[in-house]
Formats: C-alpha cells, structure tokens, sequence
C-alpha cells in the first residue's frame, strides 16, 4: 500500500469519526406558524344512492331476479327522463341471509342469499334534487340509501383553502416577528397540512322506501366547505 493510498484512507476514517451533527451548519433562529383556512364553493352536482336488493335460496336465483328488478329500474329511471349516461353501478353484494330467530327462539326460514346492487344517479340540477329522489323512489324496486354532492374540479376546494392557510400563516409570523421586535427573513420551510371537504358536504345516510312521493324533503347545502393548514418556518433576520 502506497503513502498516499494510506493518507487517504487516513481521511475517509476521521471525516467517519466526525458527527453528522458537527458536519452541518447550525440552523439560524427561526420563528415556525401553523396556518388553516377554509373555502367555500357552490356544489356542481348531486348523486343519489338506491340500491335494488333481492333474495332467493340459491345464489344463481338471487342473482337473476336482481338482474331482472335491475332491468325494470332502469327502465322506470329512464322513463322519468334520467339519461342512461347519468346512471352508474356504484357496487354488487352478494351474501348469506342471515337467519332470523322467532319468538321461541328458533330459526326462521328466509331465504338463504342476497344480493345488494348499489345504483348512483347524478344530477346537476341541485336545487330540484329532492324532487328527482322522490320521483326516483315512486319508480319503484329500490331503496334510497344516501345523497352527496361535489364539485367537477374537487381540487379546487382544496387549493383554495390551501391558499387561505398560507396567508393566514405569514400573517401570523408577521404578527410574532412584530411583537418580539425582530424582522422576517427567508422563507426557508413549508410543510402542507391535510385538505379535505368537512363533514357537513354530505348529507347523512338513510334507507327508506316510498310507493310515491312528490319530492324527499332534502335540503341541498348552499356550498361545500373545504379546510387545509399548513406550516411556514422563516428566517429571524439578522
């Protein structure tokens, strides 16, 4: 082994031996906020969630008497002038009934299968939602589940409360950086909080059916609300 080969290597083991800690500059003094904010957008559109659900004692037959009350919902669907491009299967079940017991205890005899097949129907005219889910429910074979709303572009809620989050944040660091008679510096991190609808977009599950009804007493939200927050860390100017 030559001279230099054992310098080298003489090198490589102290900078090893030195702690990464000591290898890094020490990070400046610096003033951390956390930002939220909100938007609000008026919803493009509604879906409507019935399920047609049938029950035999053999999975097969199960099956076929849902494809066939399935066939006659559509149709009725159809013929209260929902486009067939608006009508979607949002999911299919199949499952063992399970066995109900009388009053003396013992099993009553149902069938032994079901079979569950979720319909969604969307609509953009939000306002007349409630009359569209009665109508959707004096068509009959289905059962209404649940109803919620969205936005075309779903991004947008979140974008926007993103941007609110952020000036909120530099509003507080502004704020801090007054107060202790120190000015901002550099941005020098960012670290982006969770943005998602509240809870209140959507309106709570429910299962009912009608024979008729001219319109489900819904109230449709006036806009969907969006929350985000964000973290900010600046620089303490020297």
């Amino acid at each position: 082994m030559t001279r230099r080969m054992r310098i080298a290597m003489l090198c490589a083991a102290l900078m090893a031996s030195v702690p990464a800690a000591a290898q890094q500059p020490p990070r400046p003094p610096s003033i951390s906020v956390t930002g939220s904010g909100e938007a609000e957008l008026k919803p493009d559109f509604a879906r409507i969630f019935v399920t047609v659900g049938t029950q035999a004692d053999t999975i097969a037959q199960a099956v076929d008497l849902n494809r066939a009350a399935t066939e006659r919902a559509l149709a009725r669907l159809e013929g209260i002038g929902i486009k067939r491009d608006d009508i979607a299967t949002a999911g299919f079940q199949v499952f063992q009934t399970p066995q109900p017991q009388g009053p003396d205890g013992r099993e009553q005899k149902v069938p032994r299968f079901s079979v569950d097949h979720r319909i969604r129907v969307k609509t953009r005219d939000v306002a007349g939602v409630g009359k569209l889910a009665g109508e959707v429910l004096a068509a009959g074979d289905v059962t209404f589940q649940s109803i919620s709303f969205g936005l075309d572009r779903q991004d947008e809620g979140g974008d926007v409360a993103r941007r609110a989050a952020v000036r909120d944040a530099k509003r507080q660091a502004e704020v801090f950086a007054e107060a202790a008679g120190v000015k901002l510096g550099r941005l020098i991190e960012i670290r982006d909080g969770a943005a998602h609808p509240l809870p209140e977009s959507d309106m709570p599950m429910m299962r009912m059916r009608a024979v008729a009804a001219e319109a489900v007493p819904l109230v449709p939200p006036a806009t969907l609300r969006f929350n985000a927050s964000v973290q900010l860390v600046y620089e303490i100017a020297p």
